[in-house]
């Protein structure tokens, strides 16, 4: 089988179901969206060398994107049924991860960060700002057809996943984190750094 087909030449691609719609369609764009940030996820692995801890969390990452993506591309009323599983327990699993990374390492997350530190933390921004844009072409394709909720759940935990998956690469390399300032909620819990109250105008 050729892996060109010339069916796209004319600016359409086909969706699961047998559909076609213009390559710049919302349900593609969000799909080419993610399909690139699964593209620099496996960069990341590369980079991180295959006996690393995190492979195989990467991996299944890796694979529930690529049956994710399976399940964007079926439109609501196409009659063709979908069999790729359907990752339900993503959101949990990045939790779970999440808090595992945390209680690892030395400081906790109270800043928002200059992305980089090092090459691979770096590589975990990018991967994170990628998962973030396509979260918003999936919630524009949920204003037009509906996406099942594990999918934005997801991609939602995924991206705070890779944020925190860069602050433990650093926090293991001995990298100092840049820190911009607290996240919006920690800023208030302290009153120094509370809101003043405004005087009253005449």
């Amino acid at each position: 089988m050729k892996i060109y087909t010339k069916k796209g030449d004319a600016g359409t691609t086909g969706l699961f179901g047998g559909s076609r719609v213009p390559k710049d369609d919302v349900r593609v764009e969000c799909m080419g969206d993610l399909d690139e940030a699964n593209s620099t996820l496996g960069l990341l692995r590369v980079k991180l060398g295959p006996d690393h801890a995190w492979q195989p969390q990467l991996h299944r990452i890796q694979k529930d994107l690529m049956d994710m993506m399976s399940h964007l591309a079926r439109p609501s009323d196409a009659k063709k049924v979908n069999t790729n599983p359907m990752p339900a327990d993503g959101a949990q699993f990045c939790e779970e991860w999440i808090d595992e990374l945390e209680g690892q390492m030395t400081s906790p997350s109270d800043y928002f960060l200059l992305p980089g530190g090092n090459e691979l933390s770096a590589l975990c921004h990018v991967v994170r700002t990628q998962m973030r844009r396509g979260e918003r072409r999936l919630v524009s394709l949920m204003a037009t057809d509906e996406v099942n909720p594990v999918i934005p759940a997801y991609i939602n935990r995924l991206s705070d996943l890779f944020f925190t998956l860069a602050r433990a690469e650093m926090d293991k390399a001995g990298v100092a984190e840049e820190k911009w300032q607290l996240f919006l909620y920690k800023r208030f819990k302290r009153p120094e750094d509370a809101p003043k109250p405004q005087e009253p105008t005449a």
